[in-house]
């Protein structure tokens, strides 16, 4: 038995590790699965926000701003690869959130842009903002900023 102490020991670390990296908001039927910014250079002027949202309900709803303080500007955006493989973005007025589904924003597709940084950001950080939805109203949140070469957590379950 104490051989299993360090092991018992490390198991329940991870965990604990794991659902501190987990986050996620619930308000009616809406889920926001852990919003989160990969960590820009200090002096980056600019970053992107990924998340998961779950739409439980039987109506759809449509994500149409995004607040937040530490940037300048915080728009919607798809990222579109043309014919020849050159990539762009273009500003979207609003992201759809069918009832019954899971949109995810995550790179190379759909996020939030974040533009004019007002401050720098660190890895571990949680930086506040507010997801404005047309059925759903405001919704506040907490964006960790995440390690740069970053994980992608929107498709994952928690």
């Amino acid at each position: 038995m104490p051989r299993l102490a360090p092991a018992l020991t490390s198991f329940i670390l991870c965990l604990w590790a794991l659902a501190a990296a987990a986050h996620e908001v619930t308000v009616g039927d809406l889920t926001i699965q852990h919003p989160a910014i990969p960590a820009p250079l200090a002096t980056a002027q600019a970053a992107a926000g990924y998340m998961a949202i779950v739409n439980a309900g039987a109506t759809d709803d449509r994500l149409i701003a995004v607040e937040m303080p530490v940037a300048r500007h915080a728009m919607l955006h798809q990222t579109v690869h043309a014919a020849d493989g050159m990539a762009s973005m273009q500003h979207l007025a609003a992201v759809d959130i069918p009832a019954g589904e899971t949109v995810r924003l995550h790179p190379g597709g759909m996020h939030v842009m974040l533009m004019g940084l007002t401050a720098p950001l660190t890895e571990g950080q949680r930086v506040p903002a507010t997801l404005v939805f047309e059925r759903a109203g405001r919704i506040a949140v907490e964006f960790v900023v995440d390690p740069a070469n970053g994980t992608d957590h929107s498709g994952m379950g928690h």
